[in-house]
């Protein structure tokens, strides 16, 4: 299972990204900030809630230095066919990757064993290629854009302040916390 701390492995694949299929390899991901956000089919029913969802964020993930790469084992072609007949996924401006050989799928180790299909599952890259943040929920339970924004603000501020920890619901411009021998017990 990918975890905290592991290190973003080599992919190539292709993408449908803003009218074209574009090319997209683990090279062009380096030097920023990165969300892999799996689902487990085009023309499903919870996946277009959450793409659409993340899509009303997506201007503010960019202006965070931010790239946002939605990931399901479907081809580029059906990512475009689904974003052309789809109110939701036509809002969508951000990475579409295709992932037919299950590279990503595998390299998250989010492929479903007999399925062909990934885990509703949410990877945010640090600009080293580093895992720092990962979600993974069930079926039918849906993931909320704010909370992953919410969580990229934090993970970008400790990495940004590396003596300094975001508690519970923190949220950009309250307090963080200094770790230090004198705060053991006194929360």
């Amino acid at each position: 299972m990918a975890k905290i701390g592991d290190t973003l492995k080599p992919f190539s694949t292709q993408a449908y990204k803003q009218g074209k299929f574009v090319p997209v390899t683990d090279a062009d991901v380096g030097g920023k900030w990165a969300i892999f956000f799996f689902y487990p089919a085009d023309f499903t029913f919870v996946c277009p809630t959450e793409l659409e969802d993340l899509a009303g964020i997506y201007p503010t993930l960019q202006k965070m230095g931010v790239e946002v790469y939605s990931v399901s084992t479907d081809t580029h072609f059906s990512h475009k066919a689904w974003h052309d007949s789809s109110p939701a996924i036509g809002k969508i401006d951000f990475f579409m990757l295709g992932d037919q050989n299950h590279t990503l799928a595998t390299n998250f180790d989010v492929l479903r064993d007999g399925q062909g299909l990934a885990d509703r599952a949410t990877f945010v890259v640090d600009p080293q290629g580093v895992i720092q943040l990962m979600e993974i929920t069930s079926e039918g339970v849906g993931r909320n854009a704010a909370e992953l924004l919410r969580k990229v603000k934090a993970a970008q501020y400790v990495a940004a302040h590396p003596d300094e920890v975001c508690p519970a619901k923190w949220e950009e411009g309250e307090q963080t916390l200094a770790p230090s021998l004198e705060l053991v017990g006194k929360i």
